[in-house]
């Protein structure tokens, strides 16, 4: 009896679709000559679509699905906690060897400002502070403070590179609105 697995990402999800819930899946895109993530088209074209205008064979799109689907980063923590990509982990190491800094952690903080009303912030932390909530994945640290973490609750805290730019990036559920750059949200 032949099992099916079941994938998260299918060539029948648009390309937006697909960024905006894996963005470590744009970069996968971008080596594929899809680059297109950021633009209008990803909004209805599907993956299928996208690979095959650019002369993929169905084969081929099936493979760059799979290949998108193994990428999907593991995450730490429940839909009740923050989620923290290893992704986003291996990001931080990096960051924290090249300042020289290490044993340090992150700092995500939840801040008034911005053009939504509120902002994230990161910053390099030598240790958590009292009452923080502390998120290790691959043996680094992120630090939250109590108020943080309940409007970051079911977050998802990715590091993404595009063409257009690079970083932390927070999938917020609880964002009602986001502003143009996502950086900010209410």
């Amino acid at each position: 009896m032949m099992q099916e697995l079941t994938q998260k990402i299918t060539k029948d999800m648009t390309i937006g679709e697909v960024v905006r819930a894996y963005p470590a899946s744009a970069e996968i895109l971008m080596e594929e000559g899809i680059h297109c993530v950021g633009c209008g088209a990803a909004n209805f074209e599907t993956l299928e679509q996208g690979l095959g205008g650019h002369g993929r064979s169905p084969e081929e799109i099936d493979e760059i699905v799979q290949m998108l689907n193994d990428a999907i980063p593991s995450e730490a923590g429940s839909s009740e906690d923050l989620i923290i990509t290893d992704n986003a982990a291996r990001k931080l190491r990096e960051f924290v060897e090249k300042q020289g800094k290490k044993g340090s952690g992150m700092r995500i903080s939840v801040q008034p400002g911005g053009c939504a009303g509120m902002s994230y912030n990161f910053d390099l932390a030598e240790k958590p502070l009292e009452g923080d909530h502390v998120v290790e994945v691959l043996d680094m640290k992120f630090y939250v403070d109590g108020e943080s973490f309940e409007l970051l609750r079911g977050a998802k805290v990715d590091y993404v590179e595009t063409l257009a730019a690079s970083g932390f990036k927070i999938s917020n559920p609880n964002a009602k609105s986001t502003c143009g750059c996502g950086q900010s949200f209410q």
